[in-house]
């Protein structure tokens, strides 16, 4: 009987494709993931306001500001030790040179008791391993003839001395060494300040600088209104004051004082339009510490070299009762002064890239007051 064909239809084989699906499905993890991380990405940091920037550029500034008077600080110790250091070089130098005579001293009473054919106490001193402890044997001081015996004393007097000012020199080096590598860190500290508030004004647009110039200008008319005020408080105090009798007590003191205070006010309008230069004392450019000790140096008074020695001289004053010439410091670090000219107004170096210049007194905040004399 024949065999008859199927009539079912043949089951078509289905070709497996995991690769290709595996493919797939890690490519669209890919993109979900990616498209995950998208959505939780942090925001770009939006751009700090003008009046953020301008309160960085201030205080970078004023760390500058303390970092100059670091700076300062460090240089006179540093000139300081230089002139105590060299001192004491030079006394070691005069010192191992009287040793070196006593020395020979000894040595020419050493060598002519050679020649007699006998060693002698003081030759025998003079060649000992520990010449001190035998010199310190009475024995010895009393065989001695008074001449040698000077000689000796001498030879150990200039001994112990050359030994103590080398000891000095050597600690007085060390300590030159500590200034001098203490300035050169406030150098760095004042150069990385100003660096960073000129990399923060660079970045600004011109819009940008156009409103921070607008705050400064609101800034600058805030300060002059409260420089006028105080103006005004002072002339209606003058006003109110009795008028002291001709020749009265404290006439002569006063006329003296005023007489210094026009002679640094003199001096400091004189410096108006010179450059602000960190550590710098003039003639051509200054610093604001380095201003106000020039200015009371041209009316004969000496006031120390850094804001912080500065405001620990002469009286405390009051705001209300500031005169010219009075020293008006800022800050809570005291790391700027100004010269009280009158009606709030002072004249100062103010900071880098600035020049000296008037500015109201309020412009910063104060610290406080000082009449040096």
């Amino acid at each position: 009987m024949p065999v008859l064909a199927s009539h079912r239809k043949p089951r078509s084989r289905v070709r497996t494709t995991t690769p290709a699906v595996g493919l797939t499905t890690a490519a669209l993890a890919g993109v979900t993931l990616l498209s995950t991380q998208s959505a939780l990405a942090a925001p770009a940091a939006p751009r700090p306001s003008i009046e953020d920037v301008q309160k960085k550029v201030d205080d970078l500034y004023r760390q500058a500001g303390t970092a100059t008077q670091q700076y300062n600080k460090a240089k006179e110790a540093s000139a300081t030790q230089r002139v105590k250091v060299d001192a004491l070089l030079e006394d070691v130098a005069e010192r191992a040179d009287r040793l070196n005579e006593a020395r020979r001293t000894l040595g020419s009473y050493a060598a002519a008791q050679y020649r007699t054919g006998s060693i002698a106490p003081i030759a025998t001193f003079f060649l000992a391993d520990d010449p001190q402890s035998y010199f310190d044997q009475d024995q010895l001081m009393a065989r001695m003839t008074a001449r040698q015996q000077k000689a000796v004393t001498d030879f150990g007097t200039q001994q112990a001395a050359a030994s103590g000012k080398r000891a000095e020199a050597v600690k007085s080096l060390e300590t030159l060494t500590e200034s001098q590598d203490t300035l050169r860190t406030s150098k760095q500290d004042v150069q990385r300040k100003l660096g960073e508030a000129r990399t923060l004004l660079t970045k600004l647009t011109a819009e940008e600088k156009a409103r921070l110039a607008a705050l400064e200008r609101k800034k600058e008319a805030e300060a002059r209104r409260k420089a006028a005020e105080l103006a005004r408080q002072q002339a209606a105090a003058k006003a109110e004051a009795p008028t002291e009798a001709a020749g009265g007590a404290g006439t002569g003191s006063d006329s003296s004082a005023t007489t210094k205070a026009e002679k640094v006010l003199a001096f400091a309008r004189a410096q108006i339009g010179k450059p602000y230069v960190w550590g710098a004392t003039g003639p051509s450019s200054y610093d604001c510490s380095g201003l106000t000790q020039a200015a009371w140096k041209a009316a004969g008074v000496d006031i120390p070299r850094t804001t912080w020695d500065q405001v620990e001289i002469g009286t405390r004053i009051a705001t209300a009762d500031l005169r010219p010439g009075d020293l008006v410091f800022f800050y809570d670090d005291i790391s700027h002064v100004g010269i009280y000219k009158g009606d709030g107004m002072m004249i100062h170096a103010p900071k880098p890239g600035a020049n000296v210049r008037e500015e109201s007194i309020y412009y910063m905040p104060i610290y406080g007051s000082v009449r040096p004399a």
